[in-house]
């Protein structure tokens, strides 16, 4: 077992909310916002249990910008900022 932190954007789509893990590129939803993150969470757990499994759990993560520190966690690179923008085109 190892620890690990992981960046999640949720946003609405209709009254559905989404929770989005840009890095490993896994989402899940929900009913409420709490829901989603939830969600997200069993989906990342299930996704590296399976990744683990296959035999490719460290290349997933190295491949996502992850390092892993002396004290098994493995460290992503920390999304700074979301912003709403827009241009004319």
């Amino acid at each position: 077992m190892f620890q690990i932190e992981f960046d999640g954007i949720i946003f609405k789509e209709g009254e559905t909310f989404v929770a989005y893990c840009p890095k490993l590129d896994v989402s899940s939803c929900g009913n409420s916002i709490d829901e989603a993150r939830k969600n997200l969470k069993t989906a990342v757990r299930l996704f590296l249990e399976e990744a683990g499994k296959l035999g490719t759990l460290e290349d997933i993560l190295k491949e996502s910008g992850y390092e892993k520190t002396n004290l098994n966690r493995w460290m992503t690179p920390r999304l700074v900022s979301t912003e709403l923008m827009s241009i004319e085109a």
